[in-house]
């Protein structure tokens, strides 16, 4: 008889616990009826990241028609100035591009039925995390976790 606590013991902790250390137990059930809510509210969601993925297309196209050449001016100041803003700009297009990667994946994610489950702990992410921050991949705890653990890196 107490093989088996063992066992029970033993297959409990693993059913509790899943990648990285994560506990199960935070996970919420949905019924049906919620998840049908939630599948037209993840619907919502993909039209608003095509909206904003056409839109960031769109000022790309423009901005790089627009991008200020490098050229010589007669003045230090202004030569400066004028690389200043065209760094900018260019770090302002990596970021967006950034995004854009971000938008392509949750669109995907969308397509092929994963997204709204966070990366860490395999639990949903509540739907208005993802009405927030659509491109996000985890659940509001883990990226709690995940961002303190950067602070104590950082400190």
């Amino acid at each position: 008889m107490p093989a088996k606590k063992k066992n029970n013991s033993k297959s409990s902790s693993k059913r509790q616990t899943t990648k990285k250390g994560a506990k199960k137990g935070r996970c919420k059930k949905t019924s049906k009826n919620q998840l049908s809510e939630r599948e037209q509210k993840i619907q919502e969601i993909k039209k608003t990241l095509i909206e904003q993925r056409e839109k960031l297309l769109q000022e790309a196209e423009s901005a790089l028609n627009t991008l200020p050449e490098e050229s010589a001016f007669p003045d230090m100041g202004d030569q400066a100035s004028a690389e200043v803003d065209r760094n900018f700009m260019l770090r302002l297009r990596g970021r967006e591009q950034k995004l854009l990667k971000k938008i392509e994946l949750a669109i995907e994610k969308i397509d092929n039925g994963t997204y709204g489950i966070c990366e860490v702990c395999g639990c949903e992410i509540g739907i208005k995390r993802l009405e927030a921050r659509p491109v996000t991949t985890m659940c509001i705890e883990c990226k709690t976790e995940q961002e303190e653990e950067e602070k104590l890196l950082e400190a």
